[in-house]
């Protein structure tokens, strides 16, 4: 079902033609649609608030200084969401550098914190909502766990709802590049929640 959020945005497009003659209230009413979905987007990519933050205010800082360049306001969509993809691979670059842990430790340590998680959540908390809570949660760390081609595309076809044709769009790739790396990465999905002991009947990429 859709809200109103999301019918507005696919209505912004006199407010995108605005923002880019220079009309900044039109700019700041943009903002306020978009920055809730690429604060979502930068969460679930990296499962980390201030990285997220970060990423969301770089992302329309970039958007205020080059959407007078956009051409086509129908591809406003795609071209915010690689700006904001460009911010996130950045911060992932910078993490690896940091991150001394091998790939397979680091997948074997967070496997095991899910299923203790899972574990007491579904021993222990008869509350419906603080269930959800914690299976979303677990979904969140299983998608930092996958390749970054992935979780790009299952980031932006299962939670931010693009099209094919926008995520190809923003990731510089064909239509069925997008749609193998979404089959995969559900596949590889599914083994990490497995290895959890999170069944189908307990989640949802919806």
């Amino acid at each position: 079902m859709e809200t109103l959020l999301d019918i507005a945005m696919q209505h912004a497009d006199p407010l995108i033609e605005n923002a880019k003659k220079g009309n900044d209230k039109a700019f700041d009413k943009l903002v306020g649609l978009w920055y809730k979905r690429i604060y979502n987007y930068a969460l679930k990519y990296f499962g980390n608030h201030d990285t997220a933050m970060d990423v969301a205010q770089k992302t329309f800082i970039v958007m205020h200084s080059k959407l007078p360049l956009l051409r086509e306001t129908n591809s406003f969509r795609p071209w915010l969401y690689k700006i904001a993809l460009n911010h996130c691979r950045e911060e992932e670059r910078r993490f690896k550098k940091k991150n001394l842990t091998s790939l397979d430790d680091s997948e074997q340590q967070v496997v095991m914190e899910v299923q203790s998680k899972v574990s007491s959540d579904i021993n222990h908390q008869p509350d419906q909502k603080l269930h959800r809570k914690e299976l979303a949660a677990t979904i969140m760390e299983c998608l930092q766990l996958l390749s970054e081609e992935q979780r790009e595309v299952i980031i932006m076809k299962e939670y931010e709802g693009l099209k094919f044709r926008e995520i190809a769009e923003a990731l510089e790739i064909s239509e069925n590049t997008a749609k193998s790396r979404l089959y995969y990465g559900l596949k590889s999905m599914r083994k990490l929640l497995d290895k959890a002991h999170v069944t189908k009947e307990y989640y949802s990429y919806e």
